[in-house]
């Protein structure tokens, strides 16, 4: 029998390489004197399901989940990533996704670091990963997490938990759902930038302005109307993409700010995030 003390440390490290538990980590250390290589032989020769062998794969499959509050004032979206679409297409591997983002709506981690912090049952969610990594046999990770608030939060799950979007708006009444999903499929398919002009971030407009220039001057037109050129395809580019701008995509007579406008007096989006699967 080794006389080497096994630490909680050195246990807990195994256990995060292997996916293997806990008390398995700690006969494989004991039996290896504390030799972490020979510790993952003795878990692979006694048939534990090790994620050591998973650690270089890339896991760009997976789901995204995208869920509100009971109360419709909180949502979260997140991304949980597996290597293939066998596996995110398995339903125990959605219902685990399903799991994560349940959690996070009752106890409202603010970060993905909160999240995978959380303890259910007494284990960290970050554990939960490492042991179902090992029941799955694929290397498992949540890459995305967003959180929104608001007077409602419509979530939508679109393309077979491809993508999925939380629409934050500022009232919640009459026909305000409707219009939140309405937008949410808007937000899906059209990818806006920003929600307004203003917050379109600096680095973008310059850059759409720099190209613009360029394409102006390929096309020859004289340098005195390079400027004001410009700045009229940066409107384009605000129109196109930016949310309250946007041509609303089930009728092109008005854009989204029209549309929630005319939906109830004052109804705008105040916030919202798009999480697409490995973008």
């Amino acid at each position: 029998m080794s006389t080497i003390q096994i630490s909680a440390a050195d246990v807990n490290k195994l256990r995060q390489q292997t996916g293997a538990g806990m008390m398995d980590c700690k006969k494989a250390l004991t039996e290896a004197n504390g030799d972490f290589e020979a510790a993952v032989d003795y878990l692979r020769k006694k048939g534990a399901k090790v994620a050591a062998s998973r650690q270089d794969r890339e896991s760009n499959e997976g789901v995204v989940i995208a869920k509100a509050t009971a109360d419709g004032k909180r949502g979260v979206v997140l991304e949980l990533n597996c290597e293939t679409d066998f596996v995110a297409k398995n339903a125990d591997f959605v219902a685990l996704g399903n799991k994560f983002a349940d959690i996070a709506i009752e106890k409202n981690p603010a970060t993905l670091e909160e999240l995978l912090a959380l303890e259910v049952d007494g284990v960290k969610v970050s554990d939960l990963i490492i042991d179902n990594t090992g029941k799955i046999g694929e290397k498992l990770g949540i890459s995305k997490y967003e959180v929104v608030s608001g007077d409602k939060v419509v979530p939508y799950i679109h393309g077979n938990y491809r993508l999925g979007v939380l629409v934050a708006l500022n009232q919640d009444g009459a026909g305000v759902e409707e219009a939140g999903k309405d937008v949410a499929m808007q937000i899906a398919a059209m990818n806006p930038v920003a929600l307004d002009k203003g917050d379109v971030d600096q680095h973008t407009i310059d850059r759409e302005i720099e190209i613009a220039k360029e394409q102006i001057r390929a096309e020859g037109k004289p340098e005195e109307m390079v400027e004001k050129i410009a700045n009229g395809k940066l409107n384009k580019f605000y129109k196109d993409s930016t949310l309250l701008n946007q041509e609303f995509v089930k009728d092109g007579s008005k854009d989204v700010r029209k549309f929630l406008d005319e939906t109830s007096k004052g109804l705008t989006v105040t916030a919202f995030k798009r999480v697409q699967l490995g973008a």
